[in-house]
């Protein structure tokens, strides 16, 4: 049988684990032109949020529909092929949804993967799949950390932030992470190697927060966050200073808080710039070898967060927004 994760109501603001059922169905015979997986991890990632809520559809994915599979990124393994491109036992990163089993034509966004792996399976969810690429692309090709730099990442104790501070380290940079909670701050620092951190939910206004921790200035912003972060830490940019916008999880599925400071990106001339990863799907190769090589000098770690089974799976995506997670979050089926 194949079970799957579907959407059985949308959101109400940040998703909670009854949002989500599991649904149990035959597995799906295969015609011409298709083949079959066994999903071993399910990546969870909060900008799929963004698609759950009605009429949310756009260029990347349309809308998802209520009572059917949640779309993700899965590790998957393929069991039986009519498809010229797949054989049976093809390794594949692909965007398909949360199920046990895939039946997929090929359309799907799909990154094929070695037979045999060097690392753990899980690995090629969290910094050697779309998140691990995502702080290498932000860091290497926008951000470019120095040693003269002070880098400050939102987010720095999930998934993207967690490879993103570690990036900068490398490059000897001081690194700055923002995080939603001591037992984070304390984490990142001990963990991870970054210089110092700043607790979203403290006291403290959040601007003053970073200017104390930052005191000659933030050089190079990772954007995980959004909103009102993202708002305080333009206030904390020295000039010309660079803005790498990865995500911004505090609107995905509500109104967000829009930056009220955006003429100061005028007056100190920074440079801003959005990306996703999947638009370099040509360079996976590129950044998946040099996270490779990274971790195999054990110049980086790859903290995950893992539940299993798919039941879980609801559950996992919730912890995300509820700041549960220390690294990547991936359940194993």
């Amino acid at each position: 049988m194949m079970n799957s994760v579907v959407l059985a109501r949308r959101p109400a603001g940040n998703p909670v684990e009854a949002d989500f059922a599991v649904r149990e169905e035959p597995i799906p015979s295969v015609p011409d032109g298709h083949f079959l997986t066994r999903n071993d991890f399910i990546s969870l990632d909060a900008g799929f949020r963004n698609w759950m809520n009605e009429d949310s559809g756009d260029d990347v994915l349309p809308a998802m529909a209520l009572d059917a599979p949640v779309m993700g990124l899965v590790l998957a393994q393929v069991i039986t092929s009519r498809h010229p491109a797949y054989s049976e036992g093809d390794r594949l990163m692909a965007r398909f949804a949360w199920q046990t089993h895939t039946l997929s034509d090929g359309s799907d966004f799909i990154a094929p993967l070695p037979r045999e792996l060097e690392f753990n399976a899980s690995a090629y969810m969290g910094v050697l799949g779309d998140t691990g690429m995502s702080a290498y692309f932000g860091m290497t090709d926008i951000g470019k950390p120095t040693a003269d730099d002070c880098v400050l990442i939102s987010g720095a104790g999930g998934a993207v932030g967690s490879i993103a501070g570690q990036i900068a380290k490398l490059a000897g940079a001081r690194v700055v992470g923002i995080v939603g909670s001591q037992a984070k701050a304390e984490w990142i620092c001990s963990t991870l190697g970054y210089d110092a951190a700043v607790i979203r939910s403290g006291d403290q206004p959040l601007s003053e927060a970073i200017a104390d921790a930052c005191p000659d200035g933030v050089d190079l912003f990772f954007d995980n966050v959004g909103g009102q972060t993202l708002e305080a830490a333009i206030s904390n940019m020295n000039h010309r200073g660079r803005l790498a916008l990865c995500g911004a999880i505090s609107g995905y599925g509500v109104a967000p808080h829009g930056p009220n400071n955006l003429f100061e990106l005028v007056t100190k001339e920074l440079s801003v710039e959005g990306f996703m990863t999947h638009f370099r799907h040509e360079r996976y190769d590129e950044a998946r070898g040099q996270l490779s090589a990274w971790l195999r000098a054990g110049a980086i770690q790859s903290p995950e967060y893992q539940l299993e089974g798919i039941e879980r799976v609801g559950k996992a995506f919730a912890d995300l927004f509820a700041g549960e997670n220390f690294g990547k979050t991936i359940v194993a089926l």
